[in-house]
């Protein structure tokens, strides 16, 4: 592979991943994972004001894990692809693993 298209490759790779860094996108994901919801629909399910939502949303939509459609004068939000939630589920064992063993460290110290 050419090294310009592996420089591209890993920088599409650390957009995908600085998606996933803020709490309130993880939470619009993992709510959208239960059903279609309107931006105010989300808003008010999150307890987030609005332009916060749509400037999240924005940010998921342009990496391809969030996809919309229009409904009238709504538009409504649902998961690009359901394997992001599959991604996070596995980072959350990954998480949990760690913690435990951070733990056991923790309980044989003296």
């Amino acid at each position: 592979m050419v090294k310009y298209q592996k420089d591209e490759i890993i920088q599409l790779h650390a957009q995908f991943c600085s998606a996933l860094s803020d709490a309130n996108r993880l939470l619009i994901l993992y709510t959208l994972s239960e059903g279609e919801l309107n931006v105010g629909e989300l808003a008010a399910q999150l307890n987030i004001p609005q332009p916060t939502i749509s400037r999240h949303l924005k940010v998921l939509r342009e990496r391809g894990m969030v996809a919309s459609k229009r409904e009238g004068p709504a538009v409504v939000y649902r998961l690009g692809d359901d394997r992001v939630i599959q991604a996070l589920d596995l980072l959350r064992t990954m998480m949990a693993d760690t913690l435990k063993s951070q733990l056991a460290l923790a309980e044989n110290i003296d």
